[in-house]
């Protein structure tokens, strides 16, 4: 990596004017482009202490070799170079947006003598006029076969076209009325290319005003008694408002705008648009970025303008475009966007009203977008294959690591410390094999130490499973006999259960992956080596720079950005941290709920469910009698004792009163319903509304998970 100090511009060298920069590598090769209102000021952003530069741009600094710069004469100019740049030299550190589809048009060639009807994909061409973009192929070609009717616009290939001149026969759209066949001259190519102009007014939207021509060339039609003319008219105004039918009004002022919504992670982003002409949503199309550079909100909008204005002029800049972010500073994005239509064009954040509300349906499209796309990157086998490849390469594994554990601690301040473990098997999450800890070992916070103790446990147990089917003897690994088989029960027999599933720990990973960087890896091969494992690898995954930490290593492994390796394992480590998290928030909303039965030892849900319905509250259960306890069915009197005495011990709490009236309401205090055993409770537990940010908390296979 390179020092930005090597190729730091000199002092008073940098200009204090509007420019664009280019960082290059030592290859020459452009890896980002920016501009700047003050290139001065922005460059030397760059060139300041690494520990305070965000990871993604000390990452790119550290990789570029040179600076280079180019003064322009005002931020709109710098924008539209920027663009140029960007997109000659495709820097590997700038967003660039990813089409999550190939999506089709509907395009009218007025550049053609006999204009035509088509879909077109790809690069748009000069002199044609599109419309859309569609979701679906067909979308387009329901549309013209309604809009043909009334607007018989030539739709053929040059090849038939030609083939008809020749032959003089019109193809089967003429002979049905679809197509004016300018080919065998029915019309001429003046009167072709106004039925083409009036097709592409009614698809940009002017529908109301050519459907009262219609309908008053209708009743002109009738009052001569011409009645099959104006038979035909009323078909080809029913056709039009089918047409509009398909689209469905949205904004009921008649507005052309295009919405622009964001949804992004640490990682990614993903952005759809729709686009609104005539008040009616006539096109929607979304693109996928991941976020190679230090980017706000603003920024990828100002990315997404660039990339769905950059090669468009006139109409197709809407006069409106709203935006969840305005970029900092707006006034040059919005001069280049006037500029780009030729007038006015407003951008801004919609408030309220029938705007706001169409741009949440747009957001949610755009977060809904996001989850396909990881989805889809995560279940696509050939993708997890290679990623596991890559790991296995970049940590020199004799091969892949078909099964992943990877651990992480969740604490809040030092209290309610806890674990979670999380099992991939084949790139594929297996939450039926997650497990959560309690840190039993000590208390206060320590990451190093509870990962050693985590580990420690985990594979204590899975070496007592090997130990009992004689897979394993402790003398062979050097390994004290007590090193295990102190956490296993009675009923640890085999390797599966009656019913043929695995047990907790049956089956060893390839691979560990710990969240945390130098500390936390050493802590997890101490506690393989103190067992005597030496044949599973461990790594670690740091967050701050997206480092991959070995055991024994001073330096860390950089795997690519765009590496799938890199992508799974940063997927086990956010799963690993959402389960831990959501297991230590439970635990910490239990004991805020606990009660004074909760101190009782040996007492269940069940029986603190009969106490209290039977006595009504803890109140009348802490004056009842032992005798009047063991009335209960299932509470013995020794039982009732201890009760009795617990309670006896507990503080009561104050009198609740009701802050509306003043009046003191009856003591009815929480017996609380905390499970029997600090290591038996159901995953999820206690967790409020503000817990939901877990994806699948609480779902049967996490609840089918077992403490340790």
């Amino acid at each position: 990596m390179a020092d930005p100090s090597s190729y730091r511009p000199k002092p008073g060298q940098i200009p204090d004017s509007p420019g664009v920069y280019r960082f290059r590598d030592e290859h020459r090769r452009v890896i980002y482009v920016g501009k700047a209102k003050s290139l001065r000021q922005r460059l030397n952003s760059y060139f300041q202490d690494l520990a305070n530069l965000h990871p993604r741009t000390a990452t790119m600094v550290t990789t570029a070799a040179s600076v280079e710069w180019t003064v322009v004469s005002t931020e709109v100019e710098a924008l539209q170079l920027e663009y140029s740049w960007i997109k000659e030299f495709d820097p590997r550190f700038n967003v660039k947006y990813r089409d999550d589809k190939s999506y089709p048009y509907l395009a009218v060639t007025m550049n053609e003598e006999f204009p035509r009807v088509q879909v077109m994909r790809g690069h748009k061409k000069k002199g044609v006029r599109y419309f859309g973009p569609y979701g679906h192929a067909w979308a387009i070609r329901d549309t013209v076969d309604l809009l043909l009717r009334v607007f018989p616009v030539r739709t053929c290939s040059a090849g038939v076209f030609k083939n008809a001149e020749r032959t003089g026969r019109p193809c089967l759209l003429g002979y049905i009325g679809k197509c004016a066949a300018p080919c065998v001259e029915r019309v001429s190519p003046q009167e072709h290319r106004e039925l083409a102009e009036d097709f592409c007014e009614f698809m940009a939207g002017r529908t109301g005003a050519y459907i009262r021509r219609v309908e008053r060339q209708m009743a002109d039609a009738a009052e001569d008694m011409e009645y099959e003319k104006a038979a035909r008219l009323r078909d080809d105004v029913g056709a039009l408002k089918k047409a509009m039918e398909k689209s469905a009004v949205v904004l009921a002022d008649a507005t052309d705008a295009d919405l622009i919504a964001l949804a992004e992670d640490e990682l990614e982003a993903a952005v759809q648009i729709f686009h609104v002409r005539g008040g009616r949503v006539r096109g929607q199309r979304g693109w996928v970025t991941d976020k190679v550079e230090a980017v706000t909100s603003g920024d990828l909008v100002e990315h997404a303008l660039q990339q769905l204005y950059g090669e468009e002029s006139g109409d197709s800049v809407p006069k409106e475009v709203l935006v969840p972010a305005l970029p900092d500073p707006v006034e040059p994005v919005q001069e280049w966007l006037t500029e780009r239509r030729g007038s006015n064009v407003s951008l801004r954040i919609p408030q309220r009203g029938d705007k706001k509300a169409l741009m949440e349906t747009v957001a949610r499209n755009a977060q809904q977008s996001l989850v396909l796309h990881k989805t889809k990157r995560a279940s696509d086998l050939t993708t997890r294959s290679r990623a596991l490849e890559e790991i296995a390469e970049a940590l020199e594994l004799d091969s892949a690591p078909l099964r992943i554990e990877c651990y992480d601690i969740s604490h809040l301040q030092g209290d309610d410390v806890v674990a979670s473990m999380v099992v991939f098997e084949d790139g594929l999450a297996r939450k039926s094999e997650y497990r959560r800890f309690q840190i039993k070992g000590f208390e206060g916070q320590d990451d190093v130490r509870s990962m050693h103790e985590v580990l420690t446990r985990r594979f204590r147990r899975y070496l007592s499973d090997k130990q009992q089917t004689g897979e394993w003897d402790p003398k062979e690994t050097g390994a004290e006999s007590g090193d295990v088989g102190g956490e296993v029960s009675a009923e640890t027999n085999s390797l599966t259960e009656e019913d043929g599933r695995p047990k907790r720990f049956a089956y060893p990973p390839q691979l560990v992956v710990v969240d945390g960087g130098q500390p936390q890896v050493a802590a997890a091969q101490r506690a393989l080596d103190e067992l005597g494992i030496d044949d599973i690898a461990v790594c670690g995954l740091a967050k701050r720079l997206e480092e991959v930490w070995v055991p024994g290593d001073d330096d860390p492994v950089i795997l690519p950005r765009t590496s799938e390796g890199l992508y799974l394992l940063q997927r086990v480590r956010d799963e690993a941290h959402r389960f831990a998290i959501t297991y230590q928030r439970a635990k910490r909303a239990k004991r805020f709920k606990a009660g004074p039965l909760d101190a009782v030892p040996g007492l269940g849900d069940a029986r603190k469910q009969a106490l209290i319905k039977h006595f009504g509250s803890v109140k009348r259960l802490r004056s009842a009698t032992i005798d009047q306890i063991c009335e209960i069915p299932g509470i013995g009197r020794k039982t009732a004792e201890v009760i009795v005495a617990a309670l006896a011990g507990a503080v009561p709490a104050g009198p609740a009163v009701n802050t509306a009236t003043g009046e003191i309401i009856e003591d009815e205090e929480p017996a609380g319903a905390g499970p029997s055993s600090d290591n038996e409770e159901p995953a999820g537990a206690g967790l409020s509304s503000d817990d939901e940010e877990s994806v699948t908390a609480g779902t049967s296979e996490e609840r089918r998970g077992q403490e340790t």
